[in-house]
C-alpha cells in the first residue's frame, strides 16, 4: 500500500480523516510526556511499583472480554474525560511531584487500557466502509508518525526551556486544543453506529 493510497483514502472520508488527526494529536501528546513520567518514575517509584504499573497495563488483553458488548462511542467519550483527568492532573506537579507521578502513572495505565479496547471495537465499526488491512496500515503509519513528532518535540522543548513545568503547561495547552476534535469524532462515530445498528448491520461477536 503506498503512500499516495494512503492520501486517498484520508482524503475521501471526513470520518476517517477526523479520527486520524484526533489519534495523532493524542499519541503525540501522551509521547511528548512519557519521557516526562519515565524520568519522575524513575526517581521516586520502587521497581516493584514501577512492575505493578506495567502489570496492570499488560492486563488489556484479559479485560477486553468484559467489554464486548460496550457501544464503541462510549469508549470515546470515556477517552475523552480520561483526557479531562489527564489535563487537570498536570497542576498536581506544582504540589507535590511524587502524587502527581502516581496519578498520572494511573492514567497512562487505564489510557493504555482503554486505547486497546477501543482499537478493536473501531476495526469492526470501520470495516463496513474500509477494508481491514488498509484500515490498519493507516492507523499504523499514523500512530507511527505521532510517536516521531511527540519524541522529537520532547527533545526539542527540552533544549530550549529545559523545565517541566513549561512542558506540562505547553501539554496542558495542546491537550484543550485537542478536547473539541474528540468530542465531534465521539460525535461522528455515535451517529455512524446508530447507522449500523438500524440497518441490523453492526453485531459483536468477538
Amino acid at each position: 500500500m503506498t503512500y499516495r493510497a494512503l492520501g486517498k483514502i484520508l482524503k475521501g472520508d471526513t470520518f476517517i480523516r477526523i479520527q486520524m488527526l484526533s489519534l495523532f494529536l493524542v499519541v503525540a501528546i501522551d509521547w511528548i510526556l512519557l519521557p516526562v513520567v519515565t524520568k519522575l518514575e524513575g526517581l521516586y517509584l520502587p521497581i516493584f511499583m514501577i512492575s505493578f504499573f506495567m502489570l496492570l497495563g499488560a492486563s488489556e488483553g484479559i479485560v477486553q472480554p468484559l467489554f464486548k458488548n460496550v457501544k464503541v462511542h462510549n469508549i470515546y467519550l470515556f477517552a475523552i474525560y480520561l483526557d479531562i483527568l489527564q489535563i487537570a492532573s498536570y497542576f498536581l506537579f506544582f504540589y507535590d511531584e511524587l502524587v502527581f507521578t502516581y496519578t498520572i502513572l494511573t492514567i497512562f495505565t487505564i489510557q493504555t487500557i482503554t486505547f486497546e479496547i477501543a482499537r478493536i471495537h473501531t476495526i469492526e465499526l470501520m470495516s463496513f466502509d474500509l477494508e481491514v488491512k488498509k484500515y490498519l496500515i493507516l492507523r499504523s503509519f499514523v500512530i507511527s508518525c505521532a510517536v516521531i513528532f511527540g519524541a522529537t518535540s520532547t527533545m526539542i522543548l527540552d533544549i530550549l526551556f529545559g523545565e517541566i513545568s513549561i512542558l506540562l503547561v505547553i501539554m496542558g495547552v495542546l491537550g484543550i486544543l485537542a478536547l473539541p476534535l474528540q468530542i465531534k469524532l465521539y460525535y461522528m462515530t455515535k451517529e455512524r453506529y446508530i447507522k449500523y445498528i438500524q440497518d441490523d448491520r453492526l453485531v459483536y461477536n468477538i
